[in-house]
């Protein structure tokens, strides 16, 4: 396991994950509740921010690794099932949403092992509709966690609502997207 900047960046994600978790349930009285919406918001920022940076700075300063390769989309989905968890807790989130994002994402976690595993990965690396699904998922997410006014804007919820629900949408498109790749990749491969 190589100890790299970039694989240093995520495991600091998968840290910030309890810290993220524990802010929502702090003792009433400890923050108000603008404080822990904005706080919980700041961690997953940047959570947000080291994935794109860990990513960069190791195609930047040639730190790739397998291990890396492995530990950064583990992360990457950890952070965003135990976001959607906490918001669904605090019904901010619907649970059928949450369950079709966290479940795409075992599903074609599963998927890619098992293509890298005949020789396929190729074939369902991330495409345009994944990174779409991702960044409405991240916006979503965000507002949701935030749910206060911006600039006395206050449909920060509602929109934060239907930007996780087109989310889902984009997950269940990139799920049938990926699994279409596979099944015609393997298609015409004998069994073994």
């Amino acid at each position: 396991m190589p100890l790299n900047l970039p694989n240093s960046l995520t495991w600091l994600r998968i840290l910030l994950i309890p810290l993220f978790v524990a802010v929502f349930y702090l003792p009433d009285g400890w923050l108000p509740k603008e404080t822990i919406n904005l706080t919980a918001t700041l961690i997953f920022a940047l959570a947000a921010v080291t994935d794109w940076l860990d990513g960069w700075l190791a195609r930047r300063l040639n730190q790739m690794s397998a291990f890396g390769a492995f530990l950064d989309p583990v992360a990457d989905k950890l952070m965003v099932a135990a976001a959607l968890i906490v918001l669904v807790d605090l019904d901010r989130a619907g649970v059928d949403v949450a369950l079709i994002i966290i479940g795409r994402e075992i599903a074609i976690s599963a998927l890619r092992e098992w293509m890298a595993k005949v020789g396929r990965a190729g074939n369902v690396a991330v495409s345009f509709i994944g990174k779409l699904k991702t960044t409405a998922q991240m916006i979503a997410i965000l507002m949701l966690l935030y749910h206060e006014p911006i600039l006395g804007w206050s449909h920060t919820g509602q929109v934060g609502r239907l930007l996780l629900y087109l989310a889902a949408l984009l997950t269940l498109w990139s799920m049938l997207h990926y699994l279409f790749m596979a099944w015609r990749a393997l298609k015409n491969q004998p069994a073994s």
